[in-house]
């Protein structure tokens, strides 16, 4: 609550600075000049909130939204004369007053509204709903293949066809167990370890594979098979289009509080894009479990795709 709060007043102030500046080191002054009332008078508003979340859950919710919007534009008033006063400015029309409580209230009523929404998507019932289908939709698509790999080594060599089907069995354990499971970016690299050993038997030296793990990462919590469907999806448009094969790099750091998991793989320029599901259902079960406090991006150039992942530890 607390950071989409400041980030949306933040926002706000930029927007708002620009329309009134004409050069940038204007907006610069004026942005910084207003942050430095409003997010604390945004601070004050969540404190007075939650300060009266017991009263405040004994009305009605039509009641609890006016009160709510009815402190914000009281702290957007407070801040904007506070502002005012610090740059020792003429008396402000009451037009602009007006104009800041209605600002106020408006996002205090957003922020709260979508607050409530999500409250609802992410109840017992809405958020298992949707971990199902999202988990549902993880199928590793190199099963036959895999099979077919174990059959040929039963004869040539009985115990890598039995580890093969033993890795192949941890993989739709992962897949097949509790959606509200979470799991630890240790195990997820262990079992993307196993689907990588499977792809190396296929490859041979056509999959190269560099791992560089930072031990510090590993308890980091993350949604079941975070990590497999991503390098899938490196094998699959990096590795088996090419004749000569291609590379894969899994690389975890630790970044303060927050890891960063990296998965990049070499393409072919004219090759099309064929990452974006995988990358979807990777991107929804991440803000299912730790909302904005994790984040994905993709970068592409014309030798590699990159799929970069923070995540709070």
């Amino acid at each position: 609550m607390v950071l989409r709060a400041v980030l949306g007043v933040l926002a706000a102030l930029m927007l708002g600075s620009a329309l009134e500046s004409r050069t940038a080191a204007h907006w610069l002054a004026r942005f910084t000049d207003a942050s430095v009332v409003a997010v604390p008078a945004v601070l004050a508003w969540i404190v007075v909130v939650c300060g009266l979340r017991g009263v405040l859950q004994r009305c009605r919710a039509p009641l609890q939204l006016a009160a709510v919007t009815i402190l914000g534009a009281g702290s957007a008033l407070m801040a904007w004369r506070a502002w005012a006063l610090w740059l020792t400015l003429d008396e402000p029309s009451p037009w602009s007053g007006a104009a800041v409580a209605l600002g106020g209230a408006l996002g205090a009523a957003w922020l709260v509204q979508s607050l409530r929404l999500r409250a609802l998507a992410q109840g017992p019932v809405g958020m298992q709903a949707r971990l199902v289908e999202l988990q549902a939709r993880i199928r590793p698509h190199f099963l036959f293949n895999t099979l077919n790999t174990a059959v040929a080594l039963v004869r040539l060599d009985p115990s890598q066809a039995e580890r093969v089907l033993e890795d192949l069995a941890e993989l739709f354990r992962a897949a097949l167990s509790a959606p509200s499971d979470a799991s630890t970016l240790a195990a997820e690299v262990e079992l993307a370890e196993r689907y990588l050993g499977i792809e190396t038997l296929r490859f041979g030296e056509r999959l190269r594979v560099d791992w560089q793990l930072d031990p510090a990462c590993g308890q980091a919590r993350v949604p079941v098979l975070l990590l497999q469907p991503l390098v899938e999806n490196a094998v699959r448009y990096g590795v088996e289009p090419n004749d000569e094969g291609g590379e894969v790099l899994v690389r975890t750091r630790r970044k303060g509080n927050a890891v960063e998991l990296l998965v990049r793989n070499t393409v072919r320029a004219s090759a099309p894009g064929g990452h974006g599901l995988a990358l979807a259902n990777v991107q929804e079960r991440l803000r299912l479990m730790h909302d904005v406090a994790a984040r994905c991006s993709i970068e592409r150039d014309d030798a590699h795709f990159t799929v970069r992942i923070l995540l709070p530890l």
